[in-house]
């Protein structure tokens, strides 16, 4: 069923827990997604990343609408969410077909630029009833800028998320929820990460609201306790369960090279290891003790 994105947060709180926000790359991913939170009957959060479109794979326009109509008859509850925004009238069309939040990325611009637009998308979001994040620091990896352009970050100790600083972005934009880097990265680790836990709890207490953690793939299982114990409510998940359905597709193809692969047997392959491995995220993700 469709709810808001705001029911599943709240929720989170509640239970001390974290919500699984899967991005959404084509068919076999939703389906992927919406199938384990249902085997693990566990409400999530799918999302729709405009680099992804930048990139060439689907657009918003397109899977957007096919978004909402699975989150309306799935069994346990949904909400749908735009990850990375870094254009109004992006995030605007967004909301127009449904989104229950919409992420605006201003973390490119200069800081009083970066107020002033997500000021405007929490103002825009208002009738719409969508929660807005935004986000302050600089997330590490592979990240879309407002000029559109791909923009590799090192993880490095000044594109952390400052704690005041933070909680100063917090009060002038009117925010929802907060992204923030603390060691995370999008993509793959070229490392395992070093994640720290007392800036997040800083940050945490300082500005009073949800904290969203990107590039959360990829992290030790027993990382995701500390980060969801340390303020974390929204877990943003995505490069290692497209990873998952990758290999399994290799696998297939080398165990049986001469076979006559047609796509769709590959891409039923992918979605069935994706699932597997988004029931153990989810799993952590409930942090139940």
């Amino acid at each position: 069923m469709l709810v808001s994105t705001k029911e599943l947060i709240d929720a989170a709180i509640k239970n001390n827990a974290g919500v699984g926000a899967f991005n959404v790359t084509g068919l076999e991913v939703l389906q992927a997604i919406i199938a384990a939170a249902e085997e693990e009957n566990t409400g999530v959060i799918i999302e729709f990343a405009t680099v992804h479109e930048e990139r060439g794979i689907v657009s918003l326009e397109e899977m957007g609408p096919i978004m909402m109509q699975y989150a309306k008859r799935a069994k346990v509850p949904v909400a749908t969410h735009l990850d990375h925004g870094v254009e109004i009238d992006y995030v605007k069309k967004a909301l127009d077909i449904g989104f229950t939040s919409v992420m605006y990325d201003g973390s490119a611009l200069p800081y009083d630029e970066n107020i002033a637009n997500t000021k405007k998308v929490v103002e825009m979001a208002k009738p719409y009833g969508a929660m807005v994040e935004g986000e302050i620091g600089k997330m590490a990896g592979y990240t879309l800028t407002n000029d559109k352009e791909l923009e590799i970050r090192d993880i490095e100790r000044e594109n952390f998320t400052n704690p005041d600083q933070a909680k100063d972005f917090v009060e002038k934009t009117g925010v929802d929820m907060l992204a923030c880097s603390f060691g995370n990265s999008h993509g793959f680790y070229t490392a395992p990460p070093k994640l720290d836990f007392a800036l997040l709890k800083e940050i945490s207490d300082k500005t009073q609201i949800p904290i969203v953690m990107h590039g959360s793939s990829g992290v030790n299982d027993e990382d995701y306790a500390k980060v969801i114990d340390g303020g974390v409510r929204k877990i943003n998940y995505y490069a290692y369960m497209a990873k998952e359905g990758g290999s399994a597709i290799i696998d297939a193809i080398q165990k049986e090279p001469d076979k006559a692969w047609q796509l769709h047997q590959l891409g039923v392959i992918a979605r069935d290891a994706m699932k597997g491995h988004l029931r153990h995220a989810i799993q952590l993700f409930r942090n139940e003790k």
